[in-house]
């Protein structure tokens, strides 16, 4: 009997120090395992995709795509680094040491703060496009997305330290055990990143893609109901119908983010023992699943990402100036 609950520890020669191993039966484990590596890995490859064809291609320059490519970025940090952690973390002991499990939740309030970011972002310059189009083009420049983009990664980093400082001054402050990687926050801390990371940002969210929804419907009824035979006017027409596209498809993109962000959150703000429920890995893998949706969203709404993926496959971007090759 004693063999047997030895056999059950993370680490038998630390005797009541250490904790024990996840119960999960080995098939279930190695089928999570399976289906969750390769989520990971499809989050890569596609983020990939999305960050070398706004890398690589002169057309895709536009404000509107250097929002997506961070957060492209933020989304393959997620399938390259806390995807492979969280199924480890939750399908076997924590053998990495406290110093990886302090980077690992550290890294994730980055990619968190860093997504949200990006969506409030993103819903910005959706509401300048729609809402008032004649001063896009002088106030949402490359220039200025670019940089409000560095400043969204330098604030999810100056953000995450505060946050976390805890545990990156002694890693496995929290932990009750050996094997374990956990992380508390006090009810002050706790409340102010309530605020800041849930509270605020999806208020915005959702108040500007209000707006954008009552102009977008507005701006289609219109251009039913006039048609005209100018070709300035078409024009007019043509680059609106544009604007409304794209209106639409970051609108879904916000959606999904949304239906996968406020129940992880939610969860987190009602559960106060997450160590020992098992259903708090399953809100986390989620939420992380988002980060593979993005780019399969990019490819049924957005014909540039499909020529674009189409031209990196086949080795296309090799040749000579394929950089300037019209993709739209």
């Amino acid at each position: 009997m004693e063999i047997q609950k030895e056999a059950e520890l993370c680490f038998p020669q630390l005797l009541n120090s250490s904790c024990r191993k996840p119960t999960l039966h080995w098939s279930k484990a190695v089928l999570l395992n399976i289906v969750l590596s390769f989520i990971s890995l499809i989050t890569v490859v596609l983020n990939l995709l999305v960050i070398i064809s706004v890398s690589y291609f002169r057309q895709l320059h536009t404000p509107s795509n250097i929002l997506l490519l961070s957060l492209a970025v933020s989304d393959v940090l997620v399938g390259l680094l806390l995807m492979p952690a969280e199924i480890f973390r939750n399908t076997a002991c924590w053998v990495l040491g406290n110093f990886m499990c302090s980077l690992y939740i550290y890294l994730g309030y980055i990619v968190v703060t860093s997504s949200i970011g990006n969506i409030v972002l993103i819903s910005m310059d959706r509401y300048v496009a729609i809402c008032d189009p004649l001063h896009y083009p002088t106030r949402i420049t490359v220039v200025r997305v670019k940089l409000s983009a560095y400043l969204c990664w330098f604030y999810s980093v100056f953000y995450s330290s505060l946050y976390t400082k805890d545990i990156l001054i002694e890693p496995g402050r929290y932990n009750s055990c050996y094997g374990e990687c956990v992380f508390f926050s006090s009810d002050i801390a706790g409340t102010v990143d309530l605020v800041l990371s849930f509270i605020v940002p999806v208020s915005v969210i959702i108040v500007l893609y209000m707006r954008v929804f009552v102009v977008a419907v507005s701006q289609a009824r219109a251009m039913r109901s006039h048609v005209t035979a100018v070709t300035l006017q078409l024009s007019l027409n043509q680059t609106n119908r544009s604007e409304l596209k794209a209106a639409r498809t970051l609108g879904v993109l916000v959606v999904v983010f949304l239906a996968s962000f406020c129940p992880f959150y939610c969860y987190f703000l009602l559960v106060k023992d997450m160590v020992n429920d098992p259903s708090a890995s399953t809100v986390v893998i989620v939420y992380y699943f988002n980060s593979c949706l993005n780019p399969l969203i990019y490819t049924l709404f957005y014909p540039w990402f499909r020529n674009a993926v189409k031209l990196i496959i086949t080795l296309q971007i090799f040749k000579h100036d394929t950089a300037k090759a019209n993709i739209l």
